[in-house]
């Protein structure tokens, strides 16, 4: 076989490091285990590794060439064997893998206990950098809120409508996926669901009722119990009402030991 330039190994004079560089937007099917099963889901993925300045480029298919390598199977305990693989690898000294991915749970209408499933956004950045690791996983966890002051000055009903909260968390030990989007269904006027009945519709609406939040009173619920989770380090709590009465949203963000 004729041998063939390799242009991205060549040397480069202009003196600047590249802090990531690498691939992204790439689909590939993975299998996550959850509390009772292992279930698989599509990811969009994000690979990346650090470049001295001294060298043109990095090599772009050896990125999949990893992916593939592993497998599958992700797991949130072992993330940070596929960023040593990387560094390995890629020869470089960081790596950084952002993976997103919709997550599914199976949820029981509340009243007559018809089954349904229920999405959400997952969202890991493992990070690998001068030998120290971190994770960041967050939960994109759709909910239903009521307004407060809309229901104490109404004579009739209240308006509600859906949020959306995005709870971000740095952990020194190991958290469900589902115990941190329970967390923050717990905080809301009421949790979604896919399949109601009309008793599973009464209760909803009548629980959202007499549980009434504002988006405020949302992102603090959640650091409350947050803050009760001894090994969470550091979190990002974001949430965002989508108004039911106003043609804007309504937002709230709550961070314990600020990074930016």
């Amino acid at each position: 076989m004729e041998e063939l330039n390799d242009t991205q190994s060549e040397s480069d004079d202009r003196g600047i490091d590249i802090n990531w560089v690498g691939v992204n937007s790439f689909k590939f099917p993975i299998k996550i285990q959850d509390k009772s099963e292992e279930q698989s889901t599509i990811a969009d993925f994000k690979l990346a590794v650090d470049l001295p300045n001294d060298q043109r480029g990095t090599h772009m298919s050896r990125f999949i060439e990893v992916l593939n390598d592993h497998g599958e199977i992700i797991s949130v305990k072992n993330l940070s064997n596929l960023n040593k693989c990387l560094v390995d690898k890629l020869e470089s000294t960081n790596s950084k893998i952002s993976i997103s991915f919709p997550y599914f749970i199976n949820k029981n209408a509340p009243e007559t206990n018809s089954k349904g499933i229920v999405d959400y956004g997952i969202h890991l950045v493992s990070t690998l950098e001068n030998g120290s690791y971190e994770l960041i996983s967050t939960v994109s966890v759709p909910v239903t809120t009521l307004c407060p002051c809309s229901k104490a000055i109404s004579d009739r009903g209240a308006h509600n409508q859906r949020g959306c909260v995005k709870f971000s968390i740095v952990a020194s030990s190991f958290i469900w996926l589902e115990d941190m989007i329970y967390l923050v269904e717990s905080t809301a006027s009421s949790e979604l669901y896919s399949v109601l009945k009309r008793p599973d519709e009464k209760l909803v609406t009548e629980r959202a009722y007499d549980n009434p939040v504002f988006v405020e009173d949302l992102v603090r619920n959640v650091a409350i119990k947050a803050n009760q989770l001894d090994p969470i380090t550091w979190y990002k709590i974001e949430a965002e009402n989508f108004e039911s009465i106003h043609n804007h949203n309504a937002c709230a963000v709550v961070i314990k030991n600020c990074k930016n």
